[in-house]
């Protein structure tokens, strides 16, 4: 499978840290959105994690607020059954990032961007920290 240079994905914790104001994520986030030519992905599965890590943290009308914004810098792609059943044929340990790697390769992504450890495993994917993010050329 040929992967695409252009298509960034975006892990939930790095939306979060975000939210958080945890520097490397708002830092990462910044430079993302300044690239041209890039496509930004998000999993739909990561706006519901999201949304319920956020849920007595903030208002609804914020949350709302929130994900219509993302939802402007980001392509949200869904999941389905077909992907949660091809992450299952994985022997890797993080069912979740498994989904998420299986959504990413879908749409051809090269780069993910996570703060997971593990995520290195994955194979066809080049996983990045937030922190290392500048090394995605624009």
């Amino acid at each position: 499978m040929k992967l695409t240079k252009n298509h960034i994905f975006v892990d939930t914790n790095v939306l979060n840290g975000f939210y958080l104001n945890i520097a490397a994520d708002v830092e990462c986030l910044k430079y993302l959105y300044s690239m041209q030519g890039k496509r930004l992905f998000v999993s739909s599965l990561s706006i519901g994690q999201f949304v319920a890590f956020f849920q007595k943290r903030m208002t609804n009308d914020k949350i709302k607020e929130i994900v219509r914004y993302l939802s402007t810098k980001f392509t949200i792609v869904e999941f389905g059954e077909h992907d949660v059943q091809k992450s299952l044929l994985f022997p890797y340990s993080d069912i979740e990032d498994t989904i998420q790697y299986v959504i990413g390769t879908k749409i051809k992504c090269y780069y993910f961007v996570t703060n997971d450890k593990g995520f290195s495993t994955f194979l066809n994917i080049k996983a990045v920290k937030p922190a290392q993010v500048r090394s995605i050329k624009k």
